[in-house]
Parts: structure tokens; C-alpha cells; sequence
């Protein structure tokens, strides 16, 4: 089977349904950046080793192709979408709770970095922030689900604790920020 179809040759793409768009359609930069997150996910993933917290990025990675498959169907199309419910962003807090118990209270802003991983930790959480913001952009021109928009916005949380937790494993400071 041949990936290339040459049918987005002249600036279209098809929505999941076949509706024909511009690929600079609202749509297609909410799942694209959707997308693009879930590729930088999967860069952390090779950037750490705690098992608990490589299955629940894969159970995110999966819950983000649903997410995109929701933005990327056509609104006019009766398919059975896979559902992004409220219990998905509890499991995102369950998860942060759990980890904040070993964290120190935040007392300061902090920077990005200190080792590889917080920095892929802290990427992730900024193409979320970004992909919120299209999907935004996206409810004030057609019906999106409240819930992926609550999911994202818990996601990037998620990725600011997990930037933390990580450091605290390997025993590495977090990098206050220190206005100039």
C-alpha cells in the first residue's frame, strides 16, 4: 500500500469522513498539535525507566489518538467516536497526587531542565498547553466535546508534576528561577 495518495497536493486534506478541508483549517492545527504531542511523548518515554509511569504514558498516547480521531472527524458524520470521559482526566489527577506526595511545595517558579527527561517532561507540557489552545480556538467555530478540552488542560498539569517527580528520583534540584 502506498502511503502518498496526492490528494492533498493543492492544500486540502479529508476529515474522518471524507469532508474535504484546507490543511490550515482550525481542525487540522487542534489534532495536528494533538499529534504533535503524542510524538513528543514518545521522545520521554525513551528518556525514563519508572514502569508505572511508562504504561500510564502509553495509556496517554492512546488516549490521544482518541482524542485526535474526535477533531479529526467530519461534524457531519454519524460514526461511533471513541469516548474522552471526566474519569480520564481524574486518573491524570490521581496520578499527579500521587506523586506530589514526594515533592517539596513549589515556593518559586522553576526552569525547565536539569536533566534530559525534565526537559522532554516540560516540551510535552508546552505542546499541550499549545494543542489546548487550538482546541479552543476550535469551540468557538464548531462543537467540540468540553471533556477533551478539561483532558488537555489536566495533561499539561500532569506534565509540569511529572517534570518534577522526575528530577526528584535522580536526586537532581530543581532549577529555581531568579528574575533578572
Amino acid at each position: 500500500m502506498k502511503i502518498y495518495t496526492k490528494t492533498g497536493d493543492k492544500g486540502k486534506t479529508s476529515l474522518f469522513g471524507n469532508a474535504r478541508v484546507d490543511k490550515d483549517d482550525i481542525r487540522i492545527e487542534a489534532y495536528g498539535t494533538v499529534d504533535e504531542l503524542n510524538t513528543f511523548i514518545g521522545l520521554l518515554i525513551e528518556k525514563i525507566d519508572l514502569e508505572e509511569y511508562l504504561s500510564e504514558l502509553r495509556t496517554i498516547q492512546s488516549k490521544l489518538f482518541d482524542v485526535g480521531s474526535n477533531l479529526a472527524a467530519d461534524p457531519d458524520f454519524d460514526y461511533k467516536l471513541p469516548e474522552i470521559k471526566a474519569t480520564d482526566s481524574k486518573s491524570l489527577e490521581d496520578s499527579m497526587d500521587k506523586m506530589n506526595l514526594s515533592l517539596e511545595t513549589l515556593k518559586t517558579f522553576i526552569l525547565p531542565g536539569g536533566s534530559e527527561a525534565n526537559a522532554h517532561a516540560h516540551l510535552c507540557r508546552t505542546v499541550c498547553r499549545r494543542a489546548e489552545r487550538r482546541v479552543v480556538s476550535l469551540t468557538k467555530v464548531a462543537e467540540v466535546d468540553p471533556e477533551i478540552v478539561i483532558y488537555l488542560n489536566r495533561l499539561s498539569d500532569y506534565f509540569f508534576v511529572l517534570s518534577r517527580f522526575l528530577l526528584k528520583q535522580t536526586g537532581t534540584s530543581e532549577i529555581p528561577w531568579i528574575a533578572s
